[in-house]
């Protein structure tokens, strides 16, 4: 009898602590390797964390706190609802985890209004046009 392993798509909130992971390491100037270093993993298993593969103990989520300087609850922050978040929430914070979104909202925040709308219709229209030629 051959047994085969379900592949599920990883639970939103293990996405979510992962990015929120993602965020507060780099926001900390910390690689993978290093917070894996301080925390005795492998960086392949904060890869892992990170991208919600693998889901966090939280003796695991505490060490990984404190070596970034953080309390836990400042780590998961509004994750914590008993509900979790909805999948748009969870996509939000995993954005703001991709390389440079969050040097980019810094740097939109700058902006006026009025070249804040500017951009985010420029870049709406670059993302039209690129969905636009996957789809052809």
């Amino acid at each position: 009898m051959t047994q085969t392993l379900a592949r599920h798509a990883p639970d939103t909130l293990d996405v979510a602590i992962g990015a929120s992971i993602r965020l507060r390491r780099r926001q900390a100037g910390l690689s993978q390797e290093v917070l894996a270093e301080k925390c005795g993993v492998s960086f392949q298993q904060v890869q892992k964390y990170e991208n919600g593969a693998n889901r966090v103990s939280f003796s695991r989520l505490v060490q990984i706190a404190h070596a970034l300087g953080l309390r836990v609850s400042e780590l998961v922050g509004d994750i914590d609802e008993a509900a979790g978040l909805s999948p748009a929430e969870a996509t939000i914070l995993t954005d703001l985890g991709v390389s440079g979104a969050t040097d980019l909202l810094r740097d939109f925040a700058s902006l006026s209004p009025i070249l804040r709308g500017r951009v985010r219709d420029l870049v709406r229209e670059i993302a039209e046009s690129q969905q636009a030629l996957v789809a052809q």
